[in-house]
């Protein structure tokens, strides 16, 4: 039980702080203390219960510190019970002010090079097993974007076919053709083109996909290859027939100096399909999500930044969907099958990774449904007649 010091800490919170910072259409939710009582916020029955489980959880509620906050939940300090979402859309509430956090990501680039730093950082979102990943994402292609959805109701995998397809047809690619793949992840791109003959060349920055992608390969025979490098050191032998980027272009934040590197790998008449989640702003994601899950460079789309960029360019825009709706269902897709593999993850991969993913998803379901975030999916072309020899550097 709570000392009765505490106690009143939180009562002089709840009733002083937190009410005066509510929103009035706020979703109703309550605060337990097992054996102390419970306060209730909002009109109506609370959708959500927060349950303090600790001293540090209180500490990280009176805090007003969404980063504190999630981290108490990530160590069970704090619990969840019913609706996480509806918590998660008071995000507002909390301030989430760590610039210690923040400012790693931008002077360690200077200190140790872009190259170095993006192998180091993005790396680490993917080496945890691709038994984990296979938890959450569909089971067909493993595709880790947003899907194009037909309706719905429809079931992930067909989505996600429809958006394998979608990007095969963007990039106007035959049999023999040879595409990169940027970011192969844990296979979708290098599996689904290499099926219908086209000679894939994924690149990735993870061991873990590395070896995921090329058991695919083998075990099926197909045309493609795994590449162990970073985009920007990439030197192939002669150019591409089309680029393919699902989801990196949120690591790739320097839009000129990617723009000019698809140039040097792409065909005159080549095309680029890429998708995203996207912000009105590149504003920096929550220091939570840069402690535990991208570290490093991820940075949504800035729309607007990247047709600027795009300008500059001989790249024509083809095509620009908003893919938002696509987005928020693909996100609760995930979010949903993680929660209902969680005896699994725990099990394996213990309660603190499960608890940071599931902030996460939910995260993005309540970011994609509030207009918070955004996606898009682009399809881009170099013109015929534009200088087509593969340069270096």
């Amino acid at each position: 039980m709570l000392a009765h010091k505490q106690l009143s800490a939180f009562t002089w919170f709840a009733q002083e702080r937190l009410s005066r910072r509510l929103p009035a259409n706020a979703p109703p939710f309550a605060i337990e203390m097992p054996g102390s009582g419970q306060w209730s916020f909002g009109s109506g029955t609370p959708r959500a219960t927060i349950i303090v489980n600790s001293a540090k959880g209180l500490a990280a509620l009176v805090s007003l510190d969404a980063t504190q906050l999630a981290e108490a939940y990530r160590r069970g300090a704090l619990e969840v019970v019913g609706d996480l979402q509806s918590l998660l859309s008071l995000r507002g509430v909390f301030r989430d002010r760590h610039p210690l956090t923040s400012s790693w990501r931008h002077v360690r680039p200077r200190i140790f090079g872009r190259i170095a730093s993006d192998i180091v950082w993005i790396a680490d979102h993917y080496e945890y097993p691709d038994d984990f990943y296979l938890r959450f994402l569909d089971a067909r292609h493993r595709c880790y974007s947003q899907a194009i959805f037909g309706s719905d109701d429809e079931p992930l995998e067909d989505a996600q076919s429809r958006k394998l397809q979608f990007a095969v047809d963007a990039i106007r690619v035959k049999p023999g053709d040879r595409v990169l793949d940027i970011g192969g992840g844990w296979g979708a791109f290098a599996e689904y083109g290499g099926q219908l003959g086209l000679r894939v060349t994924s690149l990735t920055l993870s061991r873990a996909s590395e070896s995921f992608i090329q058991r695919l390969i083998d075990a099926q025979a197909l045309p493609c290859r795994v590449v162990r490098e970073h985009l920007f050191e990439h030197q192939p032998e002669q150019p591409y027939d089309a680029i393919v980027n699902l989801g990196v272009t949120e690591h790739l934040p320097d839009y000129p100096a990617t723009l000019a590197k698809y140039r040097r790998l792409l065909k005159p008449g080549g095309r680029v399909y890429l998708d995203a989640s996207a912000g009105r702003t590149p504003r920096d994601v929550s220091a939570f999500v840069l402690r535990h899950l991208f570290p490093g460079n991820g940075t949504v789309l800035c729309l607007h930044k990247y047709l600027k960029a795009v300008s500059a360019t001989p790249f024509g825009v083809l095509n620009v969907v908003n893919d938002r709706h696509n987005y928020l269902l693909t996100a609760r897709h995930w979010a949903e099958n993680l929660d209902r593999n969680r005896e699994e993850i725990v099990a394996a991969w213990g309660e603190p990774l499960y608890r940071t993913f599931r902030l996460y998803l939910w995260g993005c379901v309540d970011g994609f449904a509030r207009d918070i975030i955004q996606a898009y999916r682009l399809v881009l072309e170099l013109p015929e007649g534009t200088e087509g020899q593969l340069h270096r550097g």
